[in-house]
């Protein structure tokens, strides 16, 4: 592999490796494996021998276990559960990917005692990011350092990036939540927890911004603007709606338009999650404290987040400012447009989900991409690159056996001989890819594999 370059914290590479026909195991030894589940081993070698297609198994293979084999830092505070996940080739931690890293393996951890623990010690570690800077997406390692200390912003020690995304306080939520239902394991619900998710709801409040911007700005000296917010770092002004705003995407890429539909469903979503978890702690208050926000959320949402471009019919907006003005597009990047079924915002089978997911899989959408493989871009890695996360969502949110089969076809195709999930790939080269380790992407293609052995186990059991 060679590093071209380093842009807003990607590493974007070339390769001419010859794909594999072999496919030995693309794992660490396991004397250098950051951590290693039973359950997670059990259910490799399980769902391995359901796939007819050896490339498959063996992209599953590498791929689920990624986070595990290579990102994650565990310890034992005073006893407790200490969990550090950077996202791969980037040193950080990211309370975006860390969370999503993490979540397939949640199914397993009620039958794995270890694995709950790293799990406990994930949940924990976040509260205290939050707690350090609710507007931060990413934090270092204890005694780290970062190459931002020059941004506009108000930084403070132990925060590697302070780009405000809604989704960055959604994640953490989302984590709990599953955790706690595929467990009943309460544990990490304590009172640094709770002071953390009352941080999450005022700044949730804030961002609303009913009283004024908020506290929040971000200028960064960069060529490129997606890296930064204008007006003083504020960004562009959004009329009062009940909406939040969020300055950045999950792309970490600037928004045009703060009040970022996806996001706002996630943030519906996570509240309601959030009332589910304080109704069973016997917190009635916060409880309807946080579903009452939900439903201001998704009152918002309903009365701003439709157009109706020609052709379609009624779809979501991707960002809007409660003056009117409008972007149309959908960016691969996880809360999506597309993503929405996945994360419980909506039903896959609603006519205006429908109707939006044929607008974005489609020329009409700035960032489809269509050449040899086609998929949802991202302004991120600019023009005709496409993201293997866009094919994954696509599957993980599909009633269609037929179109589950043609998303891991192409993510076999597209891999560069690697064995591993990229960050985006060219829609008429795979072998110009960028980020050669991308944790999330990997652990997301391995819970692919599982919800298709689950949903459409047939699809599987034939070469693909």
């Amino acid at each position: 592999f060679i590093q071209a370059s380093l842009i807003t914290g990607a590493v974007y590479t070339a390769m001419s490796e010859t794909p594999s026909t072999t496919f030995e195991s693309q794992r660490p030894p396991v004397s250098n494996r950051r951590f290693t589940s039973r359950a997670v081993e059990e259910t490799i070698a399980a769902v391995k021998g359901q796939i007819a297609d050896p490339e498959i198994a063996w992209l599953f293979e590498n791929c689920f276990p990624n986070t595990l084999d290579t990102t994650v830092h565990y310890r034992e505070e005073g006893g407790r559960p200490d969990t550090f996940v950077i996202t791969g080739d980037i040193d950080a931690m990211w309370l975006r990917d860390s969370s999503a890293q993490v979540w397939p393996y949640l199914p397993l951890a009620k039958g794995d005692e270890a694995l709950a623990r790293l799990i406990r010690g994930v949940i924990r570690r976040q509260a205290r990011c939050i707690l350090l800077d609710p507007y931060a997406n990413a934090f270092l390692p204890d005694g780290g350092r970062t190459e931002w200390t020059r941004d506009h912003t108000d930084m403070k020690p132990g925060v590697h990036e302070r780009k405000w995304e809604v989704d960055s306080l959604c994640y953490p939520i989302r984590l709990a939540h599953g955790y706690w239902k595929q467990t009943g394991d309460a544990q990490a619900f304590d009172a640094e927890w709770e002071r953390a998710m009352d941080r999450i709801v005022q700044t949730f409040r804030e961002q609303q911004r009913r009283d004024g911007p908020g506290p929040y700005h971000f200028q960064r000296e960069n060529i490129n603007p997606q890296e930064s917010q204008f007006l003083g770092g504020y960004g562009w002004p959004t009329r009062p709606n009940g909406l939040i705003s969020s300055l950045f995407r999950p792309s970490d890429d600037a928004t045009i338009f703060p009040q970022l539909i996806p996001s706002n469903f996630f943030a519906a979503v996570s509240l309601r999650h959030l009332a589910d978890i304080y109704g069973a702690l016997r917190k009635p208050a916060k409880a309807e404290q946080a579903a009452s926000f939900a439903e201001e959320v998704e009152r918002a949402l309903h009365d701003h987040a439709r157009q109706t471009p020609p052709g379609f019919g009624t779809i979501y907006a991707y960002e809007v400012n409660g003056y009117g003005s409008v972007s149309l597009m959908d960016d691969a990047n996880v809360p999506s447009l597309l993503s929405l079924p996945y994360l419980g915002a909506v039903a896959s089978t609603d006519p205006t989900y429908q109707a939006t997911r044929r607008w974005v899989w489609g020329e009409s959408n700035p960032f489809f991409f269509a050449g040899k493989f086609s998929g949802v871009g991202s302004p991120h890695t600019g023009r005709d690159m496409i993201w293997p996360m866009s094919l994954l969502m696509r599957g993980l949110t599909s009633d269609s056996q037929s179109e589950v089969a043609d998303c891991l076809k192409t993510l076999k195709a597209t891999h560069a001989g690697t064995g591993f999930m990229h960050e985006s790939f060219h829609k008429d080269d795979p072998s110009r890819f960028t980020r050669s380790w991308f944790a999330w992407a990997n652990t997301l293609f391995g819970e692919l594999v599982l919800h298709t052995a689950h949903t459409f186990p047939q699809v599987l059991k034939a070469p693909l």
